[in-house]
């Protein structure tokens, strides 16, 4: 008797600990989703919060419930965010990336690609 105890206040430390690093993880992306000015860096810190803070939110909720259906039921939601979220931000990165024409102020790569490319003195665009 004193063993099970024993296990369920684990379960109960563990769950809570899960929860509240997911939520200080949610605290720290609308924190950087503010601080940061590209939309770029601030796509980024939002799609690693929701991935990482949902995950670890989710797999508190998971250890706290016990071995049961809704269990299974809340990794399949895990694996479907981690499946859709990168996903969504890819495609939202590109877009951006497509439709911002100021995008080659803000990409260091792309300025050292144009200047290799224009060292006979032209100016050219160089599109990635």
């Amino acid at each position: 008797m004193k063993n099970l105890a024993v296990i369920e206040w684990i379960r109960f430390f563990l769950s809570a600990g899960l929860l509240l690093f997911g939520m200080s993880i949610f605290f720290l992306e609308v924190f950087g989703t503010y601080r940061f000015k590209y939309v770029l860096n601030r796509m980024q810190i939002a799609a690693t919060g929701d991935t990482l803070g949902i995950g670890l939110c989710l797999l508190g909720l998971m250890i706290a419930n016990g071995w049961n259906w809704v269990t299974a039921k809340l990794a399949l939601v895990i694996v479907f965010l981690w499946c859709a979220s990168p996903v969504s931000s890819h495609m939202i990165s590109r877009l951006q990336m497509f439709t911002d024409k100021r995008i080659l102020d803000h990409c260091h790569i792309v300025m050292i690609r144009r200047k290799q490319k224009n060292k006979g003195g032209k100016q050219e665009n160089a599109d990635i």
